[in-house]
């Protein structure tokens, strides 16, 4: 299975990328796809980066080949 994988804002700098195409050999969900990411990034709050699966923010998805995947830095309106 393969997905892409699109990083935004403090996601990216931390990533030093902007996207990356990932391929696996079993299935997983949005978020153990999230966990896997930023395992080896350095973000002070993991937590509060959300994950959108083809522009749905649902970290109980199961992923899909082809799936787009956007790892999202918290942010605020007004």
């Amino acid at each position: 299975m393969k997905v892409t994988v699109k990083y935004f804002g403090l996601v990216a700098e931390a990533a030093a990328k902007s996207e990356e195409v990932m391929e696996f050999d079993r299935t997983l969900t949005a978020s153990e796809l999230k966990a896997q990411c930023l395992n080896c990034l350095a973000i002070a709050d993991k937590d509060s980066v959300q994950i959108a699966v083809n522009q749905n923010l649902d970290d109980s998805i199961t992923l899909k080949d082809g799936d787009e995947v956007a790892l999202l830095p918290p942010f605020a309106g007004g």
